[in-house]
């Protein structure tokens, strides 16, 4: 439904850019074939036309605000409320979760929980490039 409904939208921006291209400017200056929308001459005259060219202006731009809210309400409604408790995995049967630490702002807690977890002597890496030695001096 949203998809037939955001191609319909898309639709109606088409026309309403093109209805708006079709309407002759007020302003005089830049207008399309150099003298103010002679193109259409013979198609509709000059009150008809406004008037045709202004209803479908104002038609369009009424459709265009009805999808753009429709379109809104569907975003909102399919979202539904999210929790970041629903994304934590519980703790494993037989563990308990850690006791929270008492006290201090969260930078110091932070830091005593990453203590908590680094052991207290590392091993060096089994794996670990011996250093170069050194070249010998002339």
């Amino acid at each position: 439904m949203q998809t037939v409904l955001i191609i319909i939208h898309l639709v109606i921006v088409l026309a309403l850019i093109g209805v708006v291209l079709l309407q002759r400017s007020e302003g005089g200056g830049m207008g399309l074939g150099g003298g103010g929308g002679g193109g259409v001459s013979g198609f509709m005259t000059g009150r008809g036309q406004a008037n045709a060219l202004t209803r479908a202006t104002a038609i369009l731009a009424a459709l265009f605000f009805v999808t753009s809210i429709a379109l809104t309400v569907m975003a909102t409604t399919s979202r539904g409320p999210r929790s970041i408790l629903d994304g934590a995995a519980p703790a494993p049967a037989g563990q308990t979760a850690p006791a929270a630490p008492q006290g201090g702002s969260v930078l110091e807690q932070l830091q005593r929980l990453q203590g908590e977890q680094q052991p207290a002597n590392p091993a060096p890496a089994p794996n670990a490039p011996a250093p170069a030695p050194a070249a010998p001096q002339q």
